[in-house]
């Protein structure tokens, strides 16, 4: 049972015979009613790192600064980014399609703008929205996956994220995109290697890359909440997602965030 708080009712110490000695309590007002005790601080919300990490993840190196990092993201990690981009995508400066895309393509940023024609050079989209910042579970989570990653790699360096490329893939089967390079950050990020961080969230891809330094391509597929670094020496392969393939979003995360049919990309680097 909640207690109450009086106000205070110190006996008054003048002797004047008029004063009230009536010594029954005043009226209990709302506002003075004491809150329940709470272990749980209401100003902090759990670590990102908890909620989304799983404790055994599966990781294999694919280069000298490479690592696909099979089943790292919880389940309640993947409901919770696809939640954190329903939020802003549906909002202005959220999803749109890019002018000259070559497949269903729904696309948005934070951090910074980016679009596959004018690159960086454009703050502000052609509506006139700037993108919103990164998320802060989202910050920490990719800040995390590349300290982890580059205490196992000699060839990975540190990064801290300002722009996330968010892409969703409308369309199962083959894109016929073209093999690429993310090589349009500033040359003092691309000199140093700084590594990209790349999340799947949804349907599962066919992923294809090759080192800068042969020819012969490789194929990986990035299931539902697989995460893709690559930095050091491989932050200039050339890769593309070749393929969704259809209805292969787990069921748990379809029933709990009716996500449409498609992969969700989401890319982190710094400029």
């Amino acid at each position: 049972m909640l207690k109450k708080r009086y106000p205070n009712t110190n006996t008054n110490t003048n002797t004047n015979t008029n004063t009230n000695t009536n010594t029954s309590p005043p009226d209990i007002q709302d506002d003075e009613t004491e809150a329940p005790f709470s272990l749980i601080s209401p100003y902090l919300s759990p670590c990102p790192l908890f909620r989304w990490t799983n404790l055994s993840p599966e990781r294999e190196f694919l280069g000298s600064g490479m690592m696909l990092i099979k089943n790292c993201i919880t389940l309640m990690g993947q409901v919770e980014i696809v939640n954190m981009c329903q939020k802003w995508g549906v909002d202005h400066g959220g999803f749109y399609q890019p002018s000259g895309a070559k497949v269903p393509l729904h696309m948005m940023c934070f951090g910074r703008n980016w679009d596959p024609v004018t690159r960086y050079d454009n703050p502000y989209r052609s509506d006139g929205s700037e993108p919103p910042p990164i998320p802060d579970d989202l910050f920490l989570f990719a800040q995390s996956v590349v300290k982890d990653a580059s205490s196992r790699a000699e060839d990975l360096p540190l990064m801290c994220p300002d722009v996330c490329v968010v892409n969703f893939y409308s369309k199962s089967g083959l894109l016929g995109l073209g093999l690429h390079q993310d090589c349009d950050e500033s040359s003092d990020s691309l000199e140093r290697g700084l590594p990209v961080v790349t999340i799947a969230i949804g349907d599962s891809v066919e992923f294809l890359f090759r080192h800068i330094d042969e020819n012969k391509l490789h194929e990986i597929l990035l299931e539902s909440g697989d995460v893709l670094v690559f930095g050091g020496e491989d932050r200039h392969i050339f890769h593309v997602i070749e393929r969704v393939i259809p209805s292969s979003c787990p069921t748990q995360l379809g029933n709990a965030t009716r996500l449409a049919s498609g992969h969700l990309n989401l890319s982190l680097r710094q400029f």
